[in-house]
């Protein structure tokens, strides 16, 4: 029960600062390109309760899989319109593979003090779970953002790039959100009956298999990099 406490808590901790540099990585993007709006609605900010959507946050810290609230934009003040929307959509995208290749070897690092202060449980696990999960957190969610769904930045790369708008585009827009829920919620069950013992219920969960996929291939560089280090005190 403490280390489900424990875990729990470190995994509020690192959704806190991973949702926040995501946020606020688009607000500051867009304000570059030359829209204030994000600024006038206060996302211009690294205070996490400026970005926090509560459903998004609760499922993120249980599930992995997450969202924030979207920083509002006006597009039109972008001084190119095109290039202003791409880069703010793929601001969030960069920015948490970044600090997932910053947070690795923070991690590495903390396993190695971790067995140093081994007669402190309580703070040794607290900070292995902490530092695991910033690393972990922030390449899910650079991955789970690169879905062309509505309303994650994946739709949005789509929308800066793609000068149609045709069924599918529409199709994306108009049900992407729906789309999004039900593959949590089809992941969140599965993950509840692999909990309950029933192991087979893991081959069905498709967000986790798109996720360990495109997580696999994306952290491999830098768990590569930073493995070329000998890691020892």
């Amino acid at each position: 029960m403490l280390d489900y406490a424990i875990g729990l808590v470190a995994s509020f901790c690192a959704v806190a600062i991973v949702l926040t540099l995501h946020e606020f990585s688009h607000a500051y993007v867009a304000y570059r390109c030359g829209d204030p709006t994000p600024k006038w609605n206060g996302r211009l900010s690294l205070n996490p309760m400026r970005h926090f959507d509560l459903i998004g946050l609760v499922c993120f810290a249980l599930v992995g899989f997450g969202w924030a609230k979207p920083v509002p934009i006006n597009p039109y003040n972008f001084k190119k319109y095109k290039r202003g929307l791409f880069l703010t959509a793929s601001a969030g995208i960069l920015m948490n593979y970044l600090t997932a290749f910053l947070f690795y070897p923070l991690y590495r690092l903390v396993v190695l003090l971790f067995f140093r202060i081994g007669d402190v449980v309580v703070l040794g696990s607290f900070l292995r779970q902490w530092a695991y999960f910033l690393f972990a957190y922030s390449l899910s969610f650079a991955v789970f953002n690169l879905l062309p769904l509505n309303p994650l930045d994946g739709f949005r790369i789509v929308d800066a790039l793609n000068r149609r708008r045709g069924k599918v585009y529409r199709f994306l827009r108009d049900y992407g959100h729906w789309i999004l829920l039900a593959l949590v919620a089809e992941s969140f069950l599965c993950e509840i009956f692999v909990q309950a013992g029933v192991g087979i219920m893991d081959n069905f969960n498709l967000l986790g298999w798109i996720m360990k996929f495109a997580v696999g291939i994306l952290g491999w560089p830098i768990t590569s990099l930073w493995g070329l280090i000998p890691w020892k005190i």
